[in-house]
């Protein structure tokens, strides 16, 4: 009888190991990037687009709200609100039961030297 049956050399088990693992992650990968986004994933980078287009100096503007449609993602229907000192505005479609939402606090302009804390808040659909 041998002794040294069904052994590998080291190097050809650890090359065999690498091999299998790039194909999995190259397999996940291309797996990830092949599913067609969802709602689920569009308020975020939505509400940052959003947020860059009504900002002034860190400041959001009421008066600025209807450049928020702009940032609208390809294909999706956005509507944008934004709440502050009892008062609230917004543009867009009615907002769909089913979408994407996020929100984020702001400060708000209401007049010349009048800035309080807001929300600002997106839903997304498709």
């Amino acid at each position: 009888m041998s002794e040294r049956r069904a052994q590998v050399e080291p190097l050809a088990a650890l090359t065999a190991l690498f091999a299998v693992g790039v194909g999995l992650s190259t397999y996940a990968l291309v797996v990830a990037d092949a599913a067609p986004p969802t709602d689920r994933d569009a308020a975020g980078p939505a509400l940052a687009a959003v947020h860059d287009e009504v900002t002034v100096r860190g400041v959001v503007r009421p008066a600025r709200l209807d450049r928020a449609l702009d940032a609208r993602p390809l294909g999706a229907r956005l509507n944008v609100s934004l709440t502050a000192g009892g008062r609230r505005w917004g543009v867009g479609p009615t907002a769909a039961v089913h979408g994407d939402r996020a929100s984020r606090p702001v400060s708000v302009r209401l007049g010349p030297g009048r800035i309080r804390h807001g929300r600002l808040g997106v839903v997304v659909w498709r």
